[in-house]
């Protein structure tokens, strides 16, 4: 019977021979003495001792009940604590782990010698209770998925009922055949790289009787016996009822995204019945804004959001009399002032609609300007939002290329040349650079 093995952790050599006689006397082979956590760490790695006599207080930064949590948790290697510190902290600490033993300096040696036959029992114990634990959730979990065994020549050694109920093969049926002959995919080839333990992966599997079923499925090597391959174990199941509620939540979202759209559309025709100068102002913003956007190569979500919220950038509108807003000469200072009102206005109207994107925040901020001299809040470049950033260039240019009522277009070239003299200044470089590409490289038009 091979002879327990003993790792001794203790910083005080005196303590630590005496230690090494009593544990060589008791019968026990000593593996090493290490002094600090490190030397602890290191030994059991190489050397996998079966029990460690640990003191408390070590050398260095980490004590013996962090060590003996990493020993237990890590390598399954039971700590018996030998100390003489006794207060009532250290006590309560040291419980936490767990340890199967508590000695206080000085103890008898046939103290020791059983302290140590009761922590090696106590842990073999728990370990043959952990194996049975993993043994028996193992099957718990594996209980309503197909289980298909194969031997090392990958024919089916094992099916489990839920497998036949998939697969439509009887057991009788299915053993000594291949796997690819029983777990048949539509598409692909069940090769090596297929059974690779690489997670959870999805397929169609065709069953006996031809029908294709949407299936997750996962495999794992057996353990091999003496030297020799074993095989594998293919765990799956049927996802057809999820792949269906996944189909019905995308025709959904799409339903609700249309809805949306559409609500959007209608109150951006609102807005402008009241300001029939600027019809369309919105919609080719939106078109601009959306092309920027893409053109920076942003999310497709995020420049869903950009084109919904340019659609409605100047809701807050509505709250401006009609008269100044079809003037057609120079408006007055106290009219401009009436008109700077509009984006915190909007805000007001949109801030407690639960849109998937900050839209009530893009149309507050499409007036600011990153030197800090725009308007209602004077914010800058840090703190203004990347999609108010790309309303406000898009606005700007659709704006100064269009005719109206108290001044004519100042035409493309005029336009483009304003956001080129203010990049940087006025405006997000990187949202200039992309709109003057689109109109110069890539003949951008609102039409």
């Amino acid at each position: 019977m091979r002879r327990a093995r003993i790792l001794i952790v203790e910083d005080e050599n005196l303590v630590a021979r005496d230690l090494y006689n009593m544990v060589r006397t008791m019968g026990y082979e000593v593996t090493a003495i290490a002094q600090n956590a490190d030397e602890a760490l290191k030994s059991v790695k190489e050397k996998k001792p079966d029990l460690a006599l640990m003191d408390i207080v070590l050398k260095g930064n980490v004590d013996g009940i962090s060590v003996a949590s990493v020993l237990w948790e890590e390598y399954g290697i039971p700590v018996v604590y030998i100390t003489s510190f006794a207060d009532d902290l250290t006590f309560e600490r040291a419980k936490l782990t767990e340890p199967f033993g508590y000695l206080i300096k000085p103890f008898e040696e046939r103290e020791l010698e059983l302290t140590i036959e009761t922590a090696l029992y106590k842990a073999k114990m728990q370990l043959l209770l952990k194996e049975k634990e993993q043994w028996l959730s193992t099957i718990l979990r594996s209980i309503d998925d197909g289980i298909v065994v194969i031997d090392a020549e990958g024919r089916i050694s094992f099916i489990n009922r839920m497998a036949q109920k998939i697969t439509g093969w009887e057991e009788r049926e299915a053993l000594g055949q291949t796997l690819v002959h029983v777990f048949s995919l539509k598409g692909s080839k069940l090769n090596n790289h297929l059974l690779e333990p690489e997670g959870l992966k999805e397929a169609i599997l065709i069953s006996r009787t031809g029908q294709e079923i949407p299936v997750e499925f996962t495999a794992a090597e057996l353990a091999e016996e003496l030297g020799q391959k074993s095989g594998k174990v293919i765990v799956f199941r049927d996802i057809s009822q999820r792949k269906k509620a996944e189909k019905e939540l995308q025709e959904s979202r799409e339903r609700i995204r249309r809805t949306l759209a559409g609500t959007i559309q209608a109150i951006s025709a609102t807005i402008e019945m009241r300001d029939p100068y600027t019809a369309g102002h919105q919609h080719r913003v939106a078109l601009l804004a959306e092309a920027i956007a893409r053109e920076m190569k942003l999310p497709e979500t995020q420049v869903e959001g950009i084109r919904f919220a340019a659609e409605i950038h100047d809701i807050g509108k509505i709250y401006v009399p009609a008269e100044i807003l079809s003037k057609p000469t120079k408006l007055t200072e106290l009219e401009y002032t009436i008109i700077k009102t509009h984006p915190q206005a909007g805000y007001d109207i949109l801030k407690n609609i639960e849109f998937p994107w900050p839209i009530a925040q893009i149309v507050l901020q499409h007036h600011e300007r990153i030197n800090g001299s725009g308007y209602p809040n004077g914010l800058k470049n840090g703190e203004i939002l990347l999609e108010a950033k790309i309303v406000a260039v898009a606005d700007v240019v659709e704006a100064m290329s269009s005719h109206r009522p108290y001044r004519p277009s100042f035409g493309l070239d005029k336009t483009l040349e304003e956001i080129q003299l203010n990049r940087g200044r006025l405006y997000e470089p990187e949202v200039v650079d992309s709109c003057l590409r689109l109109f110069k490289e890539k003949r951008f038009s609102f039409d």
